[in-house]
């Protein structure tokens, strides 16, 4: 019988930020393919001894696809630690229809996102009440084309959060895509590289105008998250609407809502 390979989310970088359960697959697996150009190997230090570790950042999508299979003849539990979470921006589904065909037992562990992790980097928040509620997860066309209608200045055109992935060295066409879309020069502008990885982690906050300069002189090239959002910087700002879930006067199925005035005596209130 063939082992059952896992695609486990490795998070943004931090080891610590792996799953519960994505870790206990690692301390039992008999073989572990990582993406070592984008997941610190130091997230392989769950591996057993005897482990077979194979870095993947040197081969092709089908040689990575027969050594899973391979290692599933041998092992019981193989492992496909990919940076992230595996559903997003990654080759996920083209890894799996292979193993599907040839009766390959497989499932994924969701991971922590560069997007959560370099807002909670920042202590920002993604959503405010009567600010924006929606968070759009998005890149710029580079070598792969985006589809009809999701080009950056038709999405940025909701002025919501935009959690832009892959496209800090198209810094530029993120700028004009916003401008474009009617975004103020003095904008706040989230740049975080290597969010969450110790010792490496870069924040770097901005405007519209000033974000490319401030990136360029803090050498900002590669592996970065790019925030836009209206929220950002909201820890700062004199009034915030709150939230109605915790409103006294709000009633929902865990609590009542507290009337000041239901408890109140006519006949001794004082003006």
């Amino acid at each position: 019988m063939s082992g059952k390979i896992w695609f486990v989310g490795a998070g943004p970088g931090d080891p610590d930020l792996i799953t519960v359960k994505g870790r206990r697959l690692l301390e039992e697996s008999g073989a572990i393919l990582y993406a070592g150009s984008l997941v610190d190997q130091a997230a392989t230090r769950y591996a057993p001894a005897g482990c077979e570790i194979r870095d993947s950042k040197d081969m092709t999508l089908d040689e990575m696809t027969g050594w899973l299979l391979d290692q599933a003849i041998r092992h019981a539990t193989v492992v496909r630690l990919q940076t992230g979470d595996p559903g997003l921006y990654g080759a996920l589904i083209e890894m799996t229809r292979p193993l599907t065909a040839a009766g390959i037992d497989w499932a994924v562990v969701p991971g922590v996102s560069s997007a959560m992790a370099s807002v909670a980097a920042a202590g920002e928040t993604l959503t405010l009440p009567e600010v924006t509620q929606t968070v759009i997860l998005t890149r710029v066309a580079g070598r792969t084309p985006m589809p009809e209608g999701e080009d950056l200045e038709a999405l940025a055109c909701h002025h919501c959060t935009l959690c832009i992935y892959l496209s800090i060295t198209l810094l530029h066409e993120v700028t004009r895509a916003l401008r474009a879309a009617g975004w103020a020069e003095d904008a706040p502008i989230l740049v975080v590289q290597k969010a969450s990885w110790p010792g490496e982690e870069k924040i770097i906050r901005g405007t519209l105008a000033d974000i490319k300069g401030k990136c360029q002189a803090e050498k900002v090239g590669s592996q970065a998250m790019i925030v836009a959002s209206p929220t950002l910087g909201a820890a700062h700002w004199k009034d915030l609407a709150r939230s109605k879930l915790y409103d006294p006067a709000f009633t929902h199925r865990f609590r009542r809502a507290i009337d000041h005035h239901a408890n109140q005596d006519p006949e001794n209130t004082h003006e």
